[in-house]
């Protein structure tokens, strides 16, 4: 794995965040089952979760800035270098007791994402990437998968779901890939599924209605495994537009063809 003093410095924030945010996984069946539901002691979850990350990161690099899902924009004394913050991402997952959830860490230069870091806590899953260096899953070098057709191809994407994105767009673009691909997925956690994409277990993947947090440490990951990553206007602007598209070269060309033609 990467051993550079920028990834351990992210290592060591999203294990000491993932560590809590485990420990109150492990309280959510439980909660389940009471008439108030889990919905409050999650949101308390995401705020430690994020409060551990800016606490941990302030203290090593102090002049970074930060754009954090829960408080936003806190710029500091040098603001080409942010800090881009999901620390929770998979929040209805982690509601309803489904391990698939992570922390999401991504270091922003210049308005590019240079370095990121993944961790599912549960599953003790951490995806590190530094651009120029690769990208690991624990200590396992990661590739994107090799596969060239659309029909061989798993390929994962973002449902809109209730009062978020536009329905039936996403209708037309379901009818177009379902009958070209092998199979069609959705885990709730963009920040996973684009690491799933570095990693070669889904074959590409495309959303919408996303926020920088939610793909930033991805989009580092995918390109470090040798995969290609664009907005969904094949352009380079995904934090700006909030959409992006990811796989290897032939299938995410392929998966962008059919979008386009919906």
């Amino acid at each position: 794995m990467i051993r550079s003093p920028l990834i351990t410095v992210m290592v060591q924030a999203v294990r000491k965040a993932g560590r809590a945010l485990a420990r109150d996984f492990g309280e959510v069946e439980q909660l389940q089952v009471s008439m108030k539901g889990p919905g409050d002691f999650v949101s308390a979850a995401d705020r430690k979760s994020e409060e551990t990350l800016h606490a941990e990161l302030s203290r090593v690099r102090p002049t970074y800035s930060f754009l954090m899902e829960e408080s936003g924009a806190v710029e500091g004394s040098d603001p080409s270098n942010v800090w881009v913050v999901d620390p929770l991402d998979g929040t209805t997952n982690f509601l309803h007791g489904i391990p698939i959830f992570s922390i999401s860490l991504a270091l922003v230069r210049n308005g590019v994402p240079v370095a990121g870091v993944i961790f599912n806590p549960v599953m003790d899953e951490l995806y590190v990437a530094e651009t120029g260096q690769g990208a690991y899953l624990n200590d396992r070098r990661l590739r994107v998968a090799g596969r060239k057709k659309l029909a061989d191809s798993v390929v994962c994407c973002g449902l809109p779901h209730l009062g978020r994105g536009d329905h039936a767009k996403f209708n037309r673009e379901l009818e177009k890939v379902q009958s070209q691909v092998s199979g069609l997925r959705r885990t709730g956690s963009a920040a996973i599924d684009l690491a799933w994409v570095a990693s070669g277990r889904f074959d590409a993947f495309w959303e919408r209605d996303l926020s920088p947090w939610d793909m930033a440490a991805g989009i580092v990951m995918v390109r470090e495994a040798g995969g290609i990553v664009t907005d969904l206007s094949d352009g380079d602007k995904m934090l700006d537009k909030g959409s992006v598209i990811a796989g290897n070269e032939i299938i995410r060309s392929d998966l962008m063809r059919l979008l386009k033609s919906a």
